[in-house]
């Protein structure tokens, strides 16, 4: 087991706090083994097994019409007589009504619960109805660099080729952690992918059309990092001569963030500092996910690493928006509670023009400004910019 300090880190403060600690992300990001992680840190602790009880409830494990009901009596037979219990429930959104349950538990007995899933509704304001704002949520993402040259510990190759084949191969755990070539990788990828889109969102919402539906997110992935409406993706089908309503697609859009396939990144106006409602982009769960459908080619290169700089801050805690300054953009501003940051992502720097650092000398504020680059030959400090790598960028301990 490749240990994730990171969340063990963002978790351990609310160990035997009276919150429900949530944690959820995109199938096969590796929620299950910081469950581990996590179980391992209370046995040394000096919690007793038996007072560790784990459940997973993915469809293979439990009956297809087991109720709320059925599972409160189940978790409350297996802490009966023990004392307090620490409940790991796995993939919970399975079970209709799960809040129900464990809000029932929190209540009425000695237990310090944390569950699992792939479904951003485990993290929405929703839940806040029936826990009340008793739970805690840690969002859970692919690999980071950071941690794939963890996974890749003792591999002999240079910094430079592993961050070459993170940005192929992406940050999967199961990828990191076999030797996988390209082709192979994608096809688990692939695999990944095709069972959110058939079981998570066309057999849960009862997608009629998935046809339809497939083309509609083949080019949301194709279009990743652009700015794009509902109407813009109606008027391309009707081109192809295909109909759906601009309401379908918003639904489409709604279900792919909710099974954590795409982030949303919104525009925010510096000038006005208010968020836009309009021509926002979107960000992959791992840029993996655009290989598998279209293949690998370097035209796909500015996009990819927008995505993986975006993935980082968000990994980071940050809020991160497309900025607006007048008719000029910024790729990306991150903000965390007083702390901001300004970010522009390109392959190379232009010879012949000074846009990505021209834009962020406008900006009148003295927070950080960053260009992040694949090109060490246009690395330095450019009228207080920050010329970097894409490698010290993602390993940074902190940017300031």
């Amino acid at each position: 087991m490749i240990i994730r300090p990171d969340y063990i880190q963002a978790i351990t403060p609310f160990i035997d706090q009276p919150l429900v600690k949530i944690l959820a992300g995109v199938r096969r990001c590796g929620k299950s083994t910081i469950f581990e992680m996590l179980v391992e840190e209370l046995r040394s602790r000096g919690i007793p097994d038996d007072h560790i009880i784990q459940k997973r409830y993915t469809e293979m494990d439990i009956p297809e019409d087991i109720s709320a009901a059925d599972m409160y009596k189940e978790l409350l037979e297996s802490i009966q007589g023990k004392g307090r219990c620490y409940l790991f429930l796995d993939e919970i959104q399975e079970v209709k009504g799960w809040e129900r349950c464990i809000n029932s538990l929190l209540e009425g007995q000695n237990v310090d619960i944390y569950v699992t899933g792939y479904n951003s509704r485990l993290m929405s304001s929703e839940i806040s109805t029936y826990l009340t704002g008793r739970f805690v949520s840690v969002p859970v993402y692919t690999l980071s660099f950071k941690e794939y040259l963890e996974f890749k510990k003792g591999d002999l190759r240079s910094e430079k080729e592993l961050l070459e084949e993170y940005i192929r191969l992406g940050g999967f755990p199961i990828i990191a952690l076999g030797n996988y070539d390209e082709q192979s990788a994608y096809q688990i990828v692939n695999g990944i992918y095709y069972t959110v889109i058939s079981r998570d969102i066309v057999k849960r919402h009862r997608i009629n059309r998935q046809d339809l539906f497939d083309r509609v997110v083949k080019y949301i992935i194709e279009n990743m990092g652009k700015t794009f409406s509902a109407s813009s993706i109606a008027k391309f089908l009707k081109s192809e001569h295909r109909t759906v309503s601009v309401e379908s697609i918003y639904n489409y859009l709604r279900w792919l963030e909710q099974a954590f396939i795409i982030y949303p990144c919104r525009r925010y106006d510096i000038q006005g500092k208010n968020i836009l409602k309009t021509q926002e982009k979107y960000y992959l769960a791992d840029v993996t996910l655009k290989y598998c459908l279209l293949g690998y080619n370097r035209k796909m290169l500015d996009g990819v690493l927008e995505n993986l700089v975006f993935l980082e801050m968000k990994r980071r805690g940050y809020q991160v928006y497309i900025g607006k300054n007048a008719a000029k953009e910024i790729d990306f501003i991150g903000v965390r509670r007083d702390e901001k940051i300004y970010v522009q992502v390109c392959v190379q720097l232009p010879e012949n023009s000074d846009r990505e650092i021209g834009n962020l000398m406008e900006i009148p504020d003295h927070y950080p400004k960053y260009v992040v680059t694949t090109n060490s030959m246009d690395t330095g400090i450019e009228n207080g910019i920050r010329i970097v790598h894409l490698s010290d960028f993602l390993l940074a301990e902190r940017w300031f």
